[in-house]
């Protein structure tokens, strides 16, 4: 430890190298970016101030910068050496570097690069005929894989494909079903586009919503499938806002793209009234809600006018899904209204009318991970209002409005505005080059070595590194459970819902059952799930059973990586439909469930009022223009916010962001003034009053 009469001359010497720029230079040559370098200078600090045997060459250089036979640039070296120390990232930073090199992802496929494919854009909006037209070509070649962002539309091509004779196989991340005798595989297959092999020669190749190439968690596999596919022709179907990036990208493998542009087969149009109440809702009718709350609150109101109606939504098993789409396109069934999220915007066929948006606002996740909520964009609204009068349903003509009228002109603007072209694509790290990062940092968590990664990695301008925060709390989650780096990593690449306890926890037992090397079998897991299961008594029961097949989709996930420790896959699917039904049968009865849980408070169904709803709006309508306007004025400073700004209160904001309603507030202010109320009575209870403090008289209690 250096003695008491030193110190503070130490002290300006160690001050003095902290703040020469110079210095800071040299370490971020090195490395140590602003935040890096404070920390190891104050590690190094401590180590020098308080280190009872300091080194012998520290304590010489200390000594001649004392007396000024050496300069306090001289430390330096030292000072590296202690940062590699307490960052061992350092020592390797280059080799790092070179392994987290993105910037050339074609090179990444070499079957392809060995091969001149053809490639054909099917561009148009929704019920254009593009998927259609390259269907063609896959269903009439001799071998095809069809890639689809949903499994439902990879389950509908498989279909289609065998229903005209054309032997297809199935493979999505949880199932696999062969047509072939003696499980030969087929020429054609429809997979999930995460799952498609890009070893495989084909002759056709259909890539379905290119346009999702950008999206912050999934666009890696658009990306794999656009660059990597060992097919002739490539057929690529979406938006025509992809079209420049796909171009782009496809002129650094040295192949031209072939653009087909299709129109709409059936007109729509923006209607000049909104829906206003549902009492004036008319058969073909689609009420688009972005959350639960809304889907059960207009369910509810429907049922009350006497009226049946469909339910779609996003955490729906695909069968359930089906069974409601069926019941509403059936001419004979009652039912002639459909409630649903924008889950139908793609894989599902439905005989829609007239679409009408409850709302405009939806939270999404944006490339950073942060929770935005605000107007739906263009392409979504495209997306949506296109799934109205579709030239394969009754409806030959389509028409858009919204349930407020306050939203109208909103939905016209958005509906106006153009498209923005789609500026990067998705990547995403392989299991391969995390091992590589293992290799050099053997003591670094996964969940750090996804971060040290993203932080080394250098895309060109095309490409942007996919948001990994899902991946990264899988790894948190099973971090202190015993497993290779690539059991790991593959535990963590399972499609799991966060927002579901019981799906996280069954993630979490899994992967202790597989590191005791205690095989999940089919008995053990009707045990964990506590089968038999009930048909739901409520909402909460609902989603309840919803989760337990998550939990069921986990295990066949897990199961075709880890055959041996999930040996039951066909036993669990069986169990599976056999839930689906018990799902379909509550979806099917779903208003009394609503019923049930407002009778018992299980459930708040008071959504956003009409007032509060146009009120929101109206807001993030002015917002928009503060935002132009902001933007015209360049450098001039933000006026301050006005007196009415300013006096808006906690519950006003909170309700304008739809993050509460009416009725929620009516709820917690009853249930403040009981919990006053009952503090109240404690307070004068005998005995509980706090020394000091007058005993105030005890009131009667009130009715």
């Amino acid at each position: 430890m250096v003695s008491r009469g030193i110190s503070d001359e130490v002290k300006k010497i160690l001050d003095k190298f902290y703040k020469r720029k110079e210095i800071q230079k040299l370490g971020a040559d090195y490395g140590l970016d602003a935040r890096l370098f404070h920390q190891a200078f104050i590690s190094f600090r401590n180590y020098i101030m308080q280190s009872h045997s300091l080194d012998v060459d520290i304590h010489i250089i200390l000594n001649d910068i004392c007396f000024s036979a050496a300069h306090v640039d001289d430390l330096f070296p030292f000072f590296l050496r202690h940062a590699k120390q307490i960052f061992p990232v350092l020592e390797c930073k280059d080799d790092l570097r070179k392994i987290s090199d993105l910037r050339i992802p074609p090179n990444w496929y070499p079957e392809a690069r060995a091969i001149q494919r053809k490639i054909i854009f099917h561009s148009g909006p929704t019920n254009s005929g593009k998927t259609y037209h390259a269907i063609q070509k896959y269903l009439s070649a001799k071998s095809g894989v069809y890639c689809g962002p949903l499994k439902l539309l990879a389950h509908e091509i498989f279909e289609k494909s065998n229903a005209a004779g054309v032997p297809c196989d199935l493979v999505t991340g949880e199932e696999r079903v062969t047509v072939g005798p003696d499980g030969k595989q087929a020429a054609h297959v429809a997979c999930t586009v995460e799952m498609c092999s890009v070893t495989t020669p084909y002759e056709v190749a259909v890539i379905d919503e290119i346009q999702m190439i950008k999206d912050p968690a999934r666009g890696w596999a658009w990306t794999r499938a656009l660059l990597g596919l060992c097919a002739e022709e490539v057929h690529l179907c979406g938006e025509s806002a992809a079209i420049d990036l796909v171009t782009e990208l496809m002129y650094t493998t040295g192949e031209e793209v072939e653009v087909r542009n299709y129109k709409r087969l059936t007109p729509i149009s923006v209607l000049d009234h909104a829906l206003e109440s549902l009492d004036n809702l008319r058969p073909g009718d689609c009420i688009v809600c972005f959350n639960k709350n809304d889907i059960y609150s207009v369910s509810r109101q429907i049922e009350i006018r006497g009226l049946e109606s469909a339910v779609i939504y996003g955490s729906l098993p695909p069968g359930t899904k089906l069974a409601q789409a069926k019941k509403f396109n059936d001419p004979d069934d009652p039912c002639k209204i459909l409630v649903a999220t924008d889950a139908i915007g793609m894989g599902l066929n439905l005989s829609i009318r007239r679409i009408i948006f409850y709302s405009l606002i939806k939270p999404t996740i944006n490339e950073k991970g942060e929770k935005e909520i605000e107007p739906i964009t263009t392409s979504q609204a495209l997306q949506i209002a296109g799934r109205a009068g579709r030239f394969s349903s009754k409806y030959k003509e389509g028409e858009v409005t919204t349930m407020n009228r306050e939203d109208l002109s909103l939905l016209k603007e958005i509906l106006k505005r153009p498209v923005n072209p789609i500026k990067a694509a998705g990547l995403h790290p392989t299991a391969e080059q995390i091992e590589m990062f293992a290799y050099h940092l053997p003591d670094t968590t996964l969940s750090n070595l996804i971060d040290i990664f993203v932080d080394f990695s250098q895309v060109d301008g095309q490409y942007f590194v996919c948001n990994m925060d899902d991946f990264k709390f899988s790894a948190e989650l099973i971090q202190h459970i015993p497993l290779s780096l690539r059991v790991r990593y593959v535990f963590c690449t399972a499609p799991i819902n966060k927002k579901q306890p019981f799906v996280c926890s069954s993630l979490l037992q899994f992967a202790r059952q597989y590191s005791r090397n205690e095989p999940l079998t089919f008995s053990w897991l009707r045990r964990y799930i506590k089968w038999p299961l009930l048909p739901p008594k409520n909402i909460k029961d609902l989603m309840d059973l919803e989760a337990v097949h998550d939990v069921l989709d986990l295990y066949l996930w897990l199961s075709y990586r880890f055959i041996d420790m999930f040996p039951d896959a066909n036993f669990i699917r069986d169990l599976q439909k056999e839930l689906d039904g018990i799902i379909q049968e509550g979806v099917h009865n779903i208003t009394k469930l609503i019923k049930i849980s407002e009778t018992h408070k299980l459930l708040n169904l008071e959504s956003l009022s009409a007032e509060n709803q146009s009120r929101l709006s109206g807001a993030l309508k002015s917002q928009a223009r503060r935002m132009r306007s902001t933007k015209t004025l360049g450098s001039k400073a933000m006026e301050p916010p006005t007196s009415n700004a300013e006096e808006k209160s906690l519950a006003s904001r909170l309700v304008q962001q739809g993050l509460l309603t009416a009725d929620m507030l009516k709820q917690l202010e009853k249930e403040w003034l009981t919990q006053q109320t009952e503090h109240g009575k404690e307070k004068t209870e005998p005995g509980t009053h706090s020394k000091g403090t007058r005993r105030k008289k005890k009131e009667p209690p009130s009715d």
